[in-house]
């Protein structure tokens, strides 16, 4: 008989791809997920895979290249981030279709963080592209999300590894994966760079800003940009915050994936991504003692 899990996924940016690969290997293996819970790109593969719809975003982000990827990054000049996520959330709707969280088959909890108050916030109504939007609005990327009379930011910010949504499920394991996991010596492979059109000009304008978002080089190859240091410091705050959350409400398999496994946008390496989720479940698993 198949044992019953909640599932938590963690912030990360386009490691949370890895979510993909651990979803895979819980299902292949017999685990079957009755509670997601999750922050920011945690929330979005989380809430795909609630409404049954993983297959389908799986197949398309398999399928993005680097300059498909850009194209989805709609900038904005409110100053308040630098995209308005409205191009990517479009495109996702029309995806995976609308739902609302409430008639999910799979009990889901997306974590999103009250600008005002700093709160941690649970949604877990209404409509499913809502609650993602609000979880993934990472500060300096996405531009923050009025929800329900509140202004709302990412979920990695307070609870990177949301363990406490799951609480009071009558699951028999709660497996829990953490994006920002040790830097590993060996460096991910490099992964070639589709050629940029110079007559695209929306290209040319946010060239600088994409290619200061890849992932960690050695020091005698380049200078860290203000947001290779913007995104390692989230990634170090958000490591500090998992592991005081973890330290009170500690999961029965942890799942850790590098923090220095790809760049914070690089979606167009899904593939290598999945493949890294299933290797680390399957290695989490061999591990633990249950």
């Amino acid at each position: 008989m198949a044992k019953t899990v909640s599932l938590v996924l963690g912030s990360g940016g386009a490691r949370g791809l890895a979510h993909i690969g651990v979803i895979q290997w819980l299902t292949e293996n017999d685990y079957e997920i009755r509670s997601v819970s999750g922050s920011s790109i945690g929330a979005l593969i989380g809430g795909i895979y609630a409404a049954g719809k993983l297959d389908v975003y799986a197949r398309w982000v398999r399928a993005l290249e680097r300059m498909q990827v850009l194209r989805l990054l709609d900038l904005s000049f409110s100053g308040a981030g630098l995209f308005k996520g409205e191009r990517i959330m479009a495109v996702l709707r029309e995806l995976i279709g609308e739902f609302e969280i409430e008639r999910l088959p799979i009990s889901f909890t997306a974590v999103a963080t009250d600008l005002e108050s700093g709160a941690e916030v649970w949604l877990r109504e209404g409509r499913l592209f809502d609650a993602i939007r609000a979880s993934i609005a990472t500060p300096l990327i996405f531009t923050p999300y009025e929800h329900a009379g509140r202004t709302l930011l990412d979920g990695g910010l307070v609870n990177p590894v949301p363990v406490a949504p799951t609480l009071a499920d009558t699951t028999e394991l709660t497996v829990a994966v953490d994006l920002s996991g040790r830097f590993e010596a060996q460096s991910p492979p490099a992964v070639a760079s589709a050629p940029m059109a110079d007559a695209n000009s929306y290209a040319q304008r946010i060239r600088a800003f994409v290619e200061s978002l890849q992932g960690p080089k050695p020091p005698a190859e380049t200078t860290q940009g203000m947001f290779d240091i913007a995104m390692a410091s989230m990634d170090t705050m958000q490591s500090t915050i998992a592991r005081l959350k973890l330290a009170a409400y500690a999961p029965n398999v942890m799942i850790e994936v590098p923090r220095n496994a790809c760049g914070y946008i690089e979606y167009w390496r899904a593939e290598e991504m999945i493949a890294l989720g299933r290797e680390r479940t399957r290695r989490a698993f061999a591990a633990a003692v249950l």
